[in-house]
């Protein structure tokens, strides 16, 4: 625990639920743990705010969805009422709203802005100034996404660090496969591969499909475990492919480490707007062998040959000889599976992160 307990706010204005917002409670229960007092700012209509609720975190709802004058003057009039030591902001808006909020403000609390995703910055005047003026630090989820800022948008380097995502890999751990399918209802010995995302598209869920389909075993699952807005036109790839009974799609499970321990295979073929993604560390921690692509910080995790296989996104034929060659081979699934559950180990646990992020506020909090 720091010597110095802080009150962090986060806030986040996304309504959605991906892994991003987990990141964020996963955080503030470790803040608060190290005794730090931490409270969440989001919209009242927000995934995380009853999320964060159900775990006890201290959550306010404020209308920050949006970039609008009521969503700024209330987060102003609710900083100068509840002083804090610093402000971790997450998405575009909520960055925009709480810069803007504290300009004028006295004593107003420094910003750091953690930057989940590789979807490029614009390079604009505007932008410079929220993220080297009115931010006092940056985090980004992987290294190639520090670069990334330093590179193309000349960001000073001294201020940006590369805080990859920390899992409980006591929690996300090697299970017994047959247990686990006895207790989904899945069948005990065939072949199954699996994805755990938001339903997004730039996941590659359509991508992943097109190279089940090719499988030469047609005993072969394919679990598709998370919801989001692509899910009917996913349902209809399925009927196109004529994987109807072949593919499974239960929907958001609050508890994922049954359906990991289900898998023979962990596949994440995203094509864009990534860091390190949750799903592929946990998959990783559960001693999985994983699939994935070049995009974001993916490569930071998987190493091709070692703990599993990077083939190039949106390539259907590589990505389905990669899954192919992994199905037919059980001692290169357990060399890769324990290989990646090593690499989460030591590059992915929440001791880290957590070091590094309190790092990063005690640092801001001097400074501002």
């Amino acid at each position: 625990m720091s010597s110095t307990p802080l009150h962090i706010v986060h806030t986040e204005s996304s309504l959605g639920w991906g892994g991003q917002e987990i990141r964020i409670l996963t955080e503030a229960m470790g803040m608060r743990q190290r005794g730090h007092a931490v409270t969440l700012i989001a919209p009242p209509t927000a995934r995380i705010f009853h999320a964060a609720e159900e775990r006890n975190i201290h959550v306010v709802a404020l209308p920050i969805g949006r970039k609008n004058l009521s969503g700024l003057l209330a987060l102003r009039r609710w900083l100068k009422h509840h002083p804090c030591d610093v402000i971790n902001t997450h998405s575009s808006t909520d960055s925009w709203l709480a810069a803007l909020a504290t300009r004028f403000m006295r004593h107003a609390p420094p910003l750091v802005r953690t930057r989940h995703i590789s979807a490029a910055i614009p390079d604009n005047a505007s932008t410079r100034w929220l993220y080297q003026s009115a931010t006092t630090f940056i985090a980004t989820t992987g290294e190639r996404l520090r670069q990334q800022l330093i590179e193309r948008n000349g960001f000073d380097p001294a201020r940006i660090s590369s805080v990859p995502t920390g899992i409980d890999t006591d929690r996300f751990a090697p299970g017994n496969r047959t247990i686990a399918r006895g207790q989904l209802n899945l069948p005990l010995t065939a072949p199954i591969v699996g994805i755990v995302a938001t339903l997004r598209s730039w996941k590659g869920h359509v991508y992943l499909l097109e190279a089940f389909a090719r499988l030469t075993d047609p005993s072969a699952l394919l679990l598709i475990v998370g919801d989001g807005p692509q899910r009917q036109n996913l349902e209809q790839e399925i009927a196109r492919f004529n994987l109807t009974g072949r593919v499974l799609m239960p929907g958001n499970q609050r508890d994922v480490t049954p359906w990991l321990h289900a898998m023979d295979v962990f596949v994440l073929p995203s094509y864009a707007n990534e860091g390190v993604p949750q799903a592929l560390m946990q998959a990783m921690a559960c001693g999985l062998p994983v699939i994935s692509t070049p995009i974001g910080s993916i490569t930071e995790a998987v190493q091709d040959g070692i703990s599993g296989r990077i083939v190039p996104a949106r390539d259907t034929e590589q990505l389905h000889q990669a899954i192919q060659v992994l199905l037919q081979d059980a001692e290169q699934r357990a060399a890769f599976g324990a290989a990646a559950r090593k690499t989460a180990i030591e590059k992915f646990g929440v001791d880290a992160m957590l070091d590094k992020m309190e790092t990063i506020f005690m640092q801001a909090a001097r400074h501002g």
